[in-house]
């Protein structure tokens, strides 16, 4: 099947397509004699896989190492919960920052009085850097 085919069974555009392959997260697809590029089931299934790691906020390194041992039949799945639980880890760092940046943006708009004046606790705190 070509690109187009393949990105919509996947769910990964084209264009990401392409940028998986340059980045080695995909093998070079076959081409066509017209010169597209052609992929199998295994491409689609390996393209699926992606999208759902992508979709897990994995990085394309982790998705890379996921890639590998998840064709690995030797793996050991102690490698594999070793590397999600790095990820949760980082997913939690990421999630009380996103919480401390709600807080502080939470405390300027209950200082702010939102109305018809100019003066706005919000803009201020971003000038002082709060």
């Amino acid at each position: 099947m070509n690109i187009g085919q393949a990105s919509e069974q996947s769910g990964i555009s084209p264009k990401m397509i392409r940028y998986y392959e340059q980045i080695g997260l995909l093998d070079t697809a076959k081409r066509s004699n017209s010169g597209y590029r052609m992929y199998s089931k295994q491409d689609i299934r390996n393209l699926c896989f992606l999208r759902q790691a992508r979709d897990l906020g994995f990085s394309s390194k982790q998705m890379k190492e996921l890639l590998y041992l998840w064709k690995n039949t030797d793996r050991q799945s102690a490698d594999v919960k070793q590397l999600t639980l790095t990820h949760i880890e980082a997913l939690n760092q990421k999630i009380a920052q996103l919480q401390d940046i709600v807080s502080l943006l939470q405390t300027s708009a209950d200082h702010c009085l939102g109305d018809q004046n100019a003066d706005c606790a919000i803009l201020k705190d971003l000038e002082q850097g709060k």
